[in-house]
């Protein structure tokens, strides 16, 4: 019996399309096409981009290098998603050309907690007495 509500991996397509919007926001970043006094492109790194099975819509999740305010940085880049839009419809051949929203992304902070898991002395001894 297979579950109806189990989340497919994405398809080699769309992770292709994904690496491309990566690819053109990043670089639409770096060259700053459009002006927000909130964004500098030294501040935002797109670390990973996902797309809807059809295509209609995709998360760009992005980090703030820096000291910058992550939400006013999220906000601005939310403002600006026409734009960005634009840029991905006229660089991908796609039939629709996916709604874009950003969401800021909280994985360097996970990493950094499970980092601080490992140096405590509990369980730098609990590893050390299983291996």
């Amino acid at each position: 019996m297979v579950r109806k509500n189990t989340p497919k991996a994405p398809t080699e397509r769309q992770l292709r399309v994904s690496e491309e919007i990566k690819h053109l926001v990043s670089s639409a970043l770096l060259t700053m096409e459009f002006y927000d006094e909130d964004l500098t492109p030294s501040m935002v790194m797109v670390t990973d981009v996902k797309v809807s099975p059809d295509f209609s819509w995709t998360t760009i999740y992005v980090h703030s290098i820096g000291k910058a305010d992550e939400k006013i940085m999220v906000d601005a880049l939310n403002r600006h998603k026409g734009a960005f839009r634009k840029i991905i419809g006229d660089k991908i051949r796609l039939r629709i050309t996916p709604d874009v929203r950003f969401r800021l992304d909280d994985s360097f902070e996970q990493a950094a907690k499970i980092d601080a898991l490992f140096d405590n002395p509990i369980v730098k001894a609990d590893i050390e007495k299983k291996n």
